[in-house]
């Protein structure tokens, strides 16, 4: 898969966006100076927000490395944001290089760095999509292409959920992902939340974006997992889903839920 044809008329630079905001936060090169600004803002409403984002980047990583140790060896991962090493393919073809990834993300910006996430041997791709319209991602033919949904998938929505409002209806759409999914395949989720602290100047600063910050409880996120079966730990602040090192300072104050569960039937 290629992303030629994508323009730059497609990329609004005007309004900071939360790929590029969270891009900048982890220390990423591929944003502006908008979302730059929201960035700085953000840390000072939440102190903890660069620790937390890379608490959560490190929580994908563990993710994927467990559900490929357990067998599946594709992965569909929407929302997947900017790249930024090492990507899902670059962790998961590490432990078997046979997997093949899908990466699909609503930013143009995001698909026009995607060449750099295609691998030579076709088992990696990226579509412009839109979460909000399940049936249209799990339908695309280039998603096709690489997911046969007739074996097991992991499906990745980390750090995306929460930019969806209740409006938009995210337990359906996650329903509708989950219908597609054989059973033996796996749910990567993690959300932001306010459960630890106020975050309403947090949220302020996602409101002149181009997606709000959409914070929801504990028993309100893990609802999303409804059809799978938490693996354990369950539903945990991400730094302490299966920790391979020491938790990072003020990780009792990281707003992030995560998990990981397995779809039985």
């Amino acid at each position: 898969m290629t992303q030629d044809g994508f323009e730059a008329v497609g990329i609004d630079t005007s309004r900071p966006h939360p790929a590029r905001i969270y891009d900048y936060l982890l220390g990423g090169k591929d944003h502006y100076e908008v979302d730059q600004r929201a960035g700085d803002e953000l840390a000072a409403a939440a102190p903890e927000a660069r620790i937390g984002v890379r608490a959560n980047r490190a929580l994908l990583q563990r993710a994927v490395r467990y559900v490929v140790g357990s067998g599946v060896r594709q992965i569909l991962d929407i929302g997947t944001g900017l790249p930024t090493s090492p990507n899902v393919h670059e962790v998961a073809q590490s432990v078997a290089p046979d997997v093949r990834v899908a990466y699909v993300d609503n930013d143009p910006i995001v698909a026009a760095h995607g060449s750099a996430l295609l691998s030579r041997s076709g088992t990696t791709g990226i579509v412009l999509g839109d979460l909000r319209d399940p049936r249209s991602v799990l339908d695309h033919p280039d998603v096709r292409r690489l997911i046969d949904f007739d074996r097991p998938v992991a499906l990745l929505l980390v750090a995306v959920l929460h930019f969806l409002a209740d409006a938009d209806r995210p337990e359906e759409i996650v329903a509708v992902l989950r219908d597609a999914l054989p059973a033996g395949s796996f749910l990567v989720l993690s959300h932001a939340t306010g459960d630890f602290a106020d975050r309403s100047a947090a949220q302020a600063v996602y409101s002149k974006a181009t997606a709000s910050l959409n914070l929801r409880t504990r028993a309100e996120v893990q609802r999303f997992f409804d059809g799978f079966d938490l693996v354990e730990p369950g539903l945990t602040q991400v730094p302490f889903w299966r920790p391979d090192t020491p938790p990072p300072p003020r990780s009792e104050e990281i707003g992030f839920y995560g998990g990981v569960a397995r779809k039985a039937t």
